[in-house]
């Protein structure tokens, strides 16, 4: 069997995106085969995901979850940053320094509330989908959870991170900030989608903690914390 997946993993490196899932679709499915049940397979990659949020995205929703960490922080767009440039210049710092703050905490406001979303996007993996995930690349579950989820999750994180931005007082910080900038002399007026652009970093920050896990997982034993975990993930070892 692991001399089959060994074939089948240099194969994914040389055929198409047609081939290989013509290859996939080869693969063993019975239990005796295997060892696993279709059931199985897809339940383990559904645990590898839900490790992921739950250890992972968890940490966002801390004080300074974004704004800390370097892999997700949310930087000024770059609309912004001659906002931030323009204030510094007339001493106004440490506003500008609040600005940038206050977007990250909206975002570390908002996972927390919309992590039930992402739990219910990962139940709907099936066992074909396990196949081609688990011979698939170190960010493979994590590609398939974006690709199956992320317009609908925009649609449904976007008013999560407006309500935040209230909540941590970032819309009236940036309504402020926006109005002193506009009001300096020669500057071109701005008036930046702040809702839409923390939500889109937000989501990509999530989606980077999901994939850090994943590839612990894959390249570590020791992360593989359940029995089934060990057992699926043996398959691509």
């Amino acid at each position: 069997m692991f001399k089959k997946l060994s074939f089948v993993i240099v194969l994914l490196m040389f055929t198409s995106c047609n081939e290989l899932q013509q290859v996939v679709n080869n693969l063993p499915t019975s239990t005796n085969e295997i060892g696993l049940s279709q059931l199985q397979m897809a339940n383990g990659l559904k645990e590898a995901l839900d490790l992921g949020i739950e250890k992972q995205v968890s940490k966002l929703t801390a004080k300074d979850g974004f704004f800390r960490n370097e892999l997700v922080k949310i930087i000024l767009p770059k609309e912004l940053q001659k906002v931030d440039k323009g204030l510094r210049d007339i001493g106004l710092g440490k506003l500008a320094d609040e600005g940038l703050k206050v977007l990250n905490r909206a975002a570390e406001n908002a996972v927390g509330k919309a992590t039930p979303i992402f739990i219910d996007a990962v139940k709907n993996i099936n066992f074909n989908d396990a196949k081609s995930i688990l011979l698939g690349n170190d960010n493979a579950a994590t590609n398939y959870l974006k690709s199956n989820t992320e317009t609908a999750l925009f649609a449904s994180f976007k008013p999560v991170i407006k309500n935040s931005f209230s909540n941590v007082g970032a819309d009236k910080i940036w309504n402020n900030l926006i109005t002193k900038y506009n009001a300096i002399p020669f500057t071109k007026n701005v008036n930046p989608d702040l809702t839409s652009y923390v939500t889109a970093e937000a989501l990509k920050g999530v989606y980077i903690m999901i994939e850090v896990e994943e590839k612990e997982i894959r390249t570590k034993t020791s992360s593989r914390a359940t029995d089934l975990l060990k057992k699926v993930f043996a398959l691509q070892d």
